[in-house]
C-alpha cells in the first residue's frame, strides 16, 4: 500500500492552472500599481492649486521703509479657506526671517536647500502630526543686499487619499466582474481546444482490434502531430511483429506437418500384423530420422523467428568475426568428417587489427553456422573423393570492408536460382540433401540485421562441379 498516492495527471487541470494562477497572481499586482497611479493622478490639480496660491501670495510681498510688507487682502483669504476635508496653512518670512504673516510654526524648506527667486517648489513634510504638502517660492526683495522673502502654502492630504480611493474603486470594482468572466472563458476556450484529443480517442476506440492501419495525423492539430506519428509507428511495428508471428506459426504447422505424419505412419507400420524384429527396427530407424528431422526444423523456425524480430532492439557489443567464424568450423569438424569432407579456415587471424564489428554474437554464430551446415549438407563426398570447405575472413583497411566467404566443392547453384534459395522453404530441385529450406533466409536476414550484404558465385567458374562461394560484407569495422 502507497502512502503517498498521486492522483494520476490532467492535462486539462495543468493548462488551466499554469493560465490562471498568473492571472489571480498579477490582479493583487495591478491592484497597487493602481493604487500607486491614482495617488500620483489625485495630487496633480491639487499640487496645481497649491503651486497657484503661493503665486497669488508671492505677489503681495512688498517693501516699505526698506522693510518687506506682506498685505492679504479679503479675497486672497477666501483662497485659502478651509474646506471640510482639508486644512490650508500659509506662512510668509521677510528677508531675514523675520515672521511676517500666516502660521509661525509652518516647517522651513530644507536648510541646505538654496532659494531661488520665482521658482515654485513642491514637498512632503509634517505638520502638527498630520502630512502634509507643501508649495513654496522665494520673492526677490527691492532692498540692498537683502535676502528673498519666503512664501509657503500647506494643505493637509485628506482629500487627496479620497480621490485616490475613488479612482482605485472605479478601476478596480469592475475587475471583480471581469475576473470571473476571464476564468469562464479561459475555461471553455481549453474545453474548445481541448476536443480535437477527444475525437482522437473517440476514433481510436472505435476501431476494431485488428484494425491496425496508421491514424490520420492530418486530423488533429499540429502540436498533436508528433504523438500521432509515434502511434502510427508503433502501429506498423506491432503489425509487422504481428505478421512476423503468425507467418511463424503458419510455417511452423507447414514444416512441422510432414515429419509427424510421417512418425504417425512409421508408427503404424511397426504395429501392424505380421512385422518381424527387421521391419520393426526399420520403422524405429525412421522414426529417429524424422524426429530429428523435425528438431532440426523446430530449431531453424526459432533462430529465423529471432532474427526476424531484433531488429533495433537487438543488443549489440565488439564481436571478433574471426574468432567466432573459427569456433563454428571447428564446432562442424566432427559432422563434416563423418561425410569425409575437408573442412579448414583460411585469413586473418584473431588478433589482427580491424576484424571486429558491432553486432550480437549468437546471431552472427547463427549465421555462420547456417553457411556451414548448408555447405556440408549440399557437398558430395566420399573417402575417395572428399569434399572442400573452406571459411576465410577477408580484410580491406583502406575501405574499412570485413568480408566473410564459405566456398564449397559442391554442385552449385544456377543463376536463375540465385535469387529464390534466399525464400523460406525454398529448395533447388534435384537435391537430395535433408532441408529445411530456412537456412539461407535466416543468413540473410541477420545480415541485414548487420547492414551486411550476402551475394553467391561459382567458387570454380568453369569446372564441373562449379562449388559455391557466399559473401557476406559487413561495411564497417568498429
Amino acid at each position: 500500500m502507497k502512502i503517498f498516492q498521486r492522483e494520476q495527471r490532467s492535462l486539462f487541470g495543468e493548462i488551466l492552472d499554469w493560465m490562471l494562477t498568473p492571472l489571480l497572481l498579477l490582479w493583487p499586482v495591478s491592484l497597487v500599481l493602481t493604487w500607486l497611479v491614482a495617488q500620483g493622478i489625485a495630487g496633480k490639480p491639487f499640487d496645481r492649486a497649491l503651486e497657484y496660491n503661493v503665486g497669488a501670495l508671492a505677489q503681495l510681498v512688498t517693501t516699505s521703509n526698506n522693510k518687506a510688507q506682506f498685505v492679504l487682502p479679503l479675497p486672497a483669504r477666501e483662497l485659502l479657506r478651509t474646506d471640510d476635508s482639508d486644512t490650508v496653512y500659509y506662512q510668509v518670512l521677510g528677508a531675514n526671517g523675520e515672521y511676517l504673516s500666516g502660521e509661525k510654526a509652518l516647517p522651513l524648506p530644507p536648510e541646505e536647500e538654496k532659494p531661488a527667486p520665482g521658482e515654485v517648489r513642491m514637498r512632503d513634510d509634517e505638520f502638527r502630526s498630520v502630512a502634509i504638502k507643501v508649495a513654496y517660492t522665494w520673492v526677490k526683495l527691492d532692498l540692498p543686499n537683502s535676502k528673498p522673502a519666503l512664501v509657503q502654502v500647506a494643505e493637509t492630504m485628506d482629500k487627496r487619499s479620497v480621490l485616490a480611493t475613488e479612482i482605485v474603486k472605479g478601476v478596480m470594482l469592475p475587475q471583480f466582474v471581469i475576473l470571473p468572466l476571464a476564468v469562464l472563458l479561459v475555461w471553455l476556450a481549453l474545453v474548445q481546444a481541448i476536443k480535437p484529443l477527444n475525437h482522437l480517442e473517440e476514433r481510436i476506440r472505435a476501431r476494431s482490434p485488428d484494425d491496425l492501419s496508421p491514424l490520420d495525423a492530418e486530423a488533429v492539430p499540429l502540436e498533436v502531430a508528433p504523438l500521432v506519428s509515434s502511434v502510427n509507428d508503433l502501429l506498423m511495428r506491432l503489425k509487422d511483429s504481428i505478421a512476423t508471428q503468425k507467418r511463424f506459426l503458419a510455417d511452423a504447422a507447414h514444416q512441422l506437418k510432414t515429419p509427424l505424419a510421417g512418425l504417425r505412419m512409421q508408427a503404424d507400420l511397426a504395429q501392424r500384423e505380421g512385422a518381424n524384429a527387421e521391419d520393426l527396427k526399420q520403422s524405429l530407424r525412421q522414426i529417429g530420422r524424422s524426429s530429428i528431422r523435425a528438431t532440426h526444423t523446430v530449431n531453424q523456425l526459432l533462430a529465423l523467428a529471432r532474427a526476424e524480430s531484433s531488429g533495433t532492439a537487438m543488443s549489440q557489443q565488439p564481436c571478433n568475426l574471426v574468432r567466432l567464424t573459427m569456433d563454428v568450423v571447428r564446432d562442424c569438424v566432427p559432422r563434416a568428417m563423418d561425410k569425409h569432407i575437408d573442412v579448414g579456415y583460411e585469413g586473418a587471424e584473431p588478433g589482427d587489427e580491424d576484424v571486429t564489428i558491432q553486432g550480437n554474437p549468437t546471431l552472427l554464430k547463427e549465421m555462420v553456422r547456417n553457411l556451414m551446415d548448408n555447405a556440408i549438407n549440399y557437398t558430395p563426398s566420399n573417402a575417395d573423393k572428399p569434399g572442400v570447405i573452406t571459411a576465410r575472413i577477408l580484410k580491406d583497411p583502406f575501405s574499412k570492408v570485413l568480408v566473410l566467404q564459405l566456398e564449397d566443392s559442391g554442385p552449385g547453384i544456377p543463376a536463375a536460382e540465385r535469387e529464390l534459395v534466399f525464400q523460406p522453404f525454398y529448395r533447388v530441385l534435384g537435391t537430395e540433401a535433408d532441408g529445411s529450406g530456412l537456412g539461407l533466409p535466416i543468413v540473410l536476414e541477420i545480415a541485414r540485421q548487420h547492414h551486411a550484404s550476402v551475394t553467391m558465385e561459382d567458387s570454380r567458374p568453369g569446372q564441373t562441379p562449379p562449388g559455391t562461394c557466399f559473401t557476406v560484407r559487413f561495411a564497417q569495422v568498429e
